[in-house]
């Protein structure tokens, strides 16, 4: 499922466009969040159709190899360990990915050079090296060959991250999150089982409504939160402070005070994360300080009311 850490990072990104574009239309915003969100999910299922495409292209060399007209004896008796995978055949079998990709229009048939790509480094890796030479075979074996394919050698491909924003802009960055969601299927998966555990889009039913009201609330209360921020950071150049880290900023504050079921703390960590990923090399130890001010003074003074699990 769609961590909370992606919905609010999807909604900071949100908050960004909305104030870039000088939009008064949050319906607008709101739905383009929505549709985020989304292409998140599908991301995941076209994540997970990418291991039977490099099956297939395996196949598909060893077939050239018994086809030559001089063979081998390895082209006539090739290694067909990987392409016998039982894991991955259950992926390739798997009827309701089959439906999600095709109801979604989504495929690598349009990109054999990534994985083409995607196959010869996987030769190159030793985990791959060790499966192949492995006299075991088990179903075990195989799904953790395939969570090494996906957690191991994906995410860095330049190639796959080219193919992945030519096909859909809102895909941008979602790659290591999506990965982590399809290693837990993986994961999951058992030999004695028929179907695999595909993971729902949300965790709760409440995740969906709480992007949207947090995405909402950060635009009403932006100039707000904007000028609270700005009397903490007086001993800043607050000409100087990147946009993202004010957006970063207003967003957390606006979660900590409109939900008062998230401990402060949390609300801190994930924020703090976020600018260490999408802004400046100092944002992350800049957000931090300012705030732990911000949300103490709040506190203090009673604005951030916690109850239930927000306590803890």
């Amino acid at each position: 499922m769609l961590s909370r850490r992606l919905l609010r990072t999807k909604v900071v990104k949100g908050v960004y466009a909305h104030l870039q574009c000088e939009s008064d239309n949050i319906v607008a915003s709101e739905k383009a969040l929505t549709a985020s969100i989304d292409k998140a999910y599908e991301l995941y299922f076209q994540m997970l159709a990418l291991a039977p495409e490099l099956v297939r292209y395996a196949e598909e060399r060893q077939e050239i190899g018994r086809n030559k007209m001089l063979p081998t004896y390895e082209d006539l008796h090739p290694n067909r360990k990987f392409v016998c995978n039982r894991a991955i055949a259950r992926i390739a079998e798997c009827e309701a990915i089959a439906n999600f990709n095709a109801k979604n229009s989504l495929s690598w048939s349009n990109h054999p050079d990534l994985i083409k790509n995607i196959y010869n480094d996987l030769q190159q890796q030793e985990f791959f090296t060790a499966y192949m030479a492995s006299p075991v075979s088990s179903f075990k074996e195989d799904a953790q060959l395939l969570a090494n394919i996906y957690m191991n050698i994906l995410e860095e491909n330049e190639l796959l991250e080219q193919v992945l924003e030519e096909q859909s802009i809102l895909w941008s960055d979602d790659l290591g999150y999506v990965l982590t969601m399809v290693a837990r299927t993986v994961s999951s998966m058992r030999e004695r089982q028929e179907q695999i555990k595909l993971l729902p889009k949300f965790k709760s039913e409440d995740d969906l409504a709480f992007a949207k009201k947090l995405l909402r609330q950060s635009i009403v209360e932006f100039a707000e939160n904007k000028a609270l921020i700005d009397q903490y950071t007086q001993n800043w150049d607050v000409e100087r402070v990147a946009m993202m880290d004010n957006i970063i900023l207003a967003v957390a504050v606006t979660e900590a005070k409109e939900f008062d079921s998230i401990p402060v703390k949390v609300t801190l960590n994930e924020y703090i994360d976020i600018a260490k990923y999408y802004s400046t090399e100092m944002s992350g130890t800049f957000i931090n300080g300012v705030l732990d001010k911000i949300t103490s003074a709040m506190v203090a003074d009673g604005r951030i009311v916690k109850t239930g699990k927000g306590l803890l």
